[in-house]
């Protein structure tokens, strides 16, 4: 397919739709880079679903984030639409001459034309089985290569329009109240200033992708047992992820700080930005670890590293390489327990760990911190 060239067009306002996930919305900063560097007096929007907007707000690349709330559809249908349509009207009376769906979704397809806008581009298959999107779009474009990373596949869009990718940072961005909300959090926990911490966030939405718990509380009791940091814990408020992190805590023999439930994703980078590394899983903290510019262990299992690592240099993967993975998943067999994650050992992710701690006194079995 022949790339298309925006570049010397007449364009003052742009709306990119981006209907994902947390992490997805983030990975899409690069993307975003690459239309305001080639349009740096243009008007720039950003369309998400509501709860993942804090991965772009504050980011001085848009002029403006808008949110869509899927859970309208829960609602009574005369509600449901009046939400629905008072959305779209904000929408059309932006006035966007560009729209542009990021993703293959049917809904981002259906707000890219009800935009109005003068020139609609999206993603299709060529298999013709999405046949009406072009009754929708001015532009068709390939979906990306799916065995690239998620940054590269998005910045496929900005390639095919002849844009410049000069910069691939992703960057989130926190005020400083947030930083004086952990700040305070921390300190009601004896935690000064200057003292170093490891950030570790044990759980995502979906559990499958979790370690084991005995393994996890084997490797804080090893990193505050050096005396050189100390570990605070993280979660999502929702009742699994808090349960999770109880059974942790249970199975530890030090007393790491617990803050599961307690911050908002802004708040969560504002703390991951404070610590020295951060270990995780497959899921959105991680992504906003890196992005703050924190090192990153990241344990994968059933998802894809090559497609779903942390973004940039100085991280680290841990991964079992068996011929069944990555498998995408809900644990083998749908048991909801991944072998390749339980087969992960605490000396690797310690090994990782101690790269990472200040030079010094008490070395380790595991390797020399």
């Amino acid at each position: 397919m022949k790339d298309l060239d925006f570049k010397d067009k007449k364009i003052k306002k742009i709306l990119l739709i981006r209907l994902r996930h947390i992490g997805d919305v983030l990975l899409t900063v690069p993307t975003i880079r690459a239309f305001r560097e080639a349009y740096p007096w243009t008007f720039i929007a950003a369309l998400v679903n509501a709860g993942t907007e804090e991965m772009l707000t504050g980011n001085p690349l848009l002029n403006e984030v808008l949110v869509f709330d899927p859970a309208w559809k829960s609602l009574p249908l005369g509600q449901r639409l009046k939400k629905e349509m008072n959305f779209l009207r904000e929408v059309r009376q932006r006035g966007f001459d560009l729209a542009i769906n990021l993703t293959e979704g049917d809904r981002g397809a259906f707000l890219c034309w009800a935009s109005r806008a003068s020139e609609k581009i999206g993603l299709t298959k060529r298999d013709g089985t999405l046949w009406w999107k072009k009754l929708i779009y001015n532009h068709e474009l390939p979906i990306p290569n799916g065995s690239a990373h998620v940054v590269d596949q998005i910045l496929e869009v900005p390639r095919h329009l002849g844009l410049n990718i000069a910069d691939k940072r992703v960057e989130i961005y926190f005020s400083p109240a947030d930083k004086e909300i952990i700040d305070q959090l921390l300190m009601k926990e004896g935690v000064g200033a200057r003292d170093p911490l490891v950030h570790i966030h044990p759980t995502s939405r979906w559990l499958f992708k979790c370690w084991r718990d005995e393994g996890l509380a084997k490797v804080i009791d090893e990193l505050q047992a050096t005396g050189k940091v100390r570990v605070v814990l993280t979660s999502g408020p929702e009742k699994k992820e808090l349960d999770k992190i109880e059974r942790i805590l249970e199975h530890c023999q030090t007393h790491p700080l617990n803050l599961a439930g307690q911050t908002s994703l802004k708040q969560l980078a504002a703390l991951s930005r404070r610590c020295l590394f951060f270990i995780g899983v497959d899921t959105a903290p991680m992504h906003i670890a890196a992005a703050v510019g924190t090192p990153v262990i990241a344990l994968f299992g059933p998802s894809g590293e090559v497609s779903w690592r942390p973004w940039g240099p100085g991280h680290v993967v841990i991964k079992k390489d068996l011929d069944c993975r990555p498998c995408g998943r809900d644990g083998c067999q749908g048991s909801k327990r991944s072998r390749c994650l339980e087969e992960i050992s605490e000396e690797e992710v310690l090994r990782a760990a101690f790269q990472f701690l200040p030079k010094g006194e008490n070395p380790s079995e595991f390797g020399d911190p």
